[in-house]
């Protein structure tokens, strides 16, 4: 059995894909497995697939589901990943020739069951590094002591072990497709540090077609899958007071969104929640008129 798996959630990225593989042949180690998750993709993302296995020269597993949204994706290629480790690397972006050969080399020499994983840097494709490096004197962290504790900022690859990642699946609901990634990685968080790598393991390219610039969209189409997100931030075990006020005006706003009233006796803390609510409110109307004609 391999080592590791590289997944990549797909929906009729076809036409970017090939950046994606291309990275992946070149791999100075692959002790890999590369798993497609079609989401429900209607270009030529299939017939491509199956001419690069043919060519043989990674392991490649292909799946296709209809279209769940990237959340939906995620816990299918953790219910299909056997290997130890896995980490996402997504349509757009692709990965350094050394990358994988640098997590497996981490792993097998500081790799053990008290630590969820390896967090690394994700660069632009003009090698320039998203946000912030990671502290040099630190060498284990939760992501989330990484960010509101010491500051580091900008997008990070996250490489799990992946009995972990099968934990905390993410809920799919009717006519919605987001929910936000990071609340199964705090909820590791609350029993886990990850092992720390100054290291570039991904290079990202944020398309317009990207959920990353569509957030405002995402947050009218999806409001129920925010409020959830929201929700379930406030209950965490850490994490300060204003962090969870934030996430309380947040929560209002979705809900707001969904018309749901009872969202006060909904609300894992009631009295942060009413202090929110005038600021949810008023949150709820900017992103109402930013979406109105989408």
């Amino acid at each position: 059995m391999k080592k590791l798996t590289i997944f990549t959630p797909t929906y009729n990225r076809a036409y970017c894909l090939n950046n994606c593989y291309e990275s992946l042949i070149r791999q100075t180690c692959h002790d890999f497995i590369w798993l497609i998750v079609d989401d429900g993709s209607t270009d030529n993302t299939k017939s491509l697939v199956n001419k690069w296995k043919k060519e043989n020269l990674i392991e490649i597993l292909y799946h296709y589901q209809e279209n769940q949204g990237m959340h939906g994706a995620h816990n299918t290629a953790y219910e299909l990943i056997r290997t130890e480790l896995n980490v996402c690397i997504d349509s757009d972006d692709y990965m350094p020739e050394q990358a994988v050969e640098k997590i497996i080399t981490m792993w097998n020499e500081y790799g053990n069951e008290r630590v969820s994983g390896i967090i690394g840097l994700d660069c632009y494709t003009n090698g320039k590094i998203i946000g912030s490096k990671i502290p040099e004197d630190l060498e284990c962290s939760t992501l989330f002591d990484l960010y509101y504790k010491y500051g580091v900022t900008g997008d990070k690859k996250l490489v799990y072990r992946t009995e972990l990642t099968r934990l905390y699946p993410y809920p799919l609901f009717q006519g919605e497709k987001y929910v936000g990634l990071a609340y199964k990685y705090y909820k590791i968080d609350q029993n886990y540090k990850m092992l720390l790598m100054n290291e570039f393991l991904c290079c990202v390219e944020y398309l317009p077609d990207g959920s990353s610039l569509n957030m405002f969209n995402q947050y009218r189409r999806n409001p129920r899958g925010f409020s959830f997100y929201r929700k379930e931030l406030m209950k965490l075990s850490f994490g300060s007071r204003a962090f969870k006020f934030k996430q309380a005006i947040h929560y209002v706003s979705s809900n707001l969104m969904f018309k749901n009233w009872r969202f006060l006796a909904d609300s894992p803390h009631k009295g942060l929640t009413a202090l929110a609510s005038p600021i949810g409110f008023l949150v709820f109307l900017y992103i109402t008129a930013k979406t109105r004609t989408a």
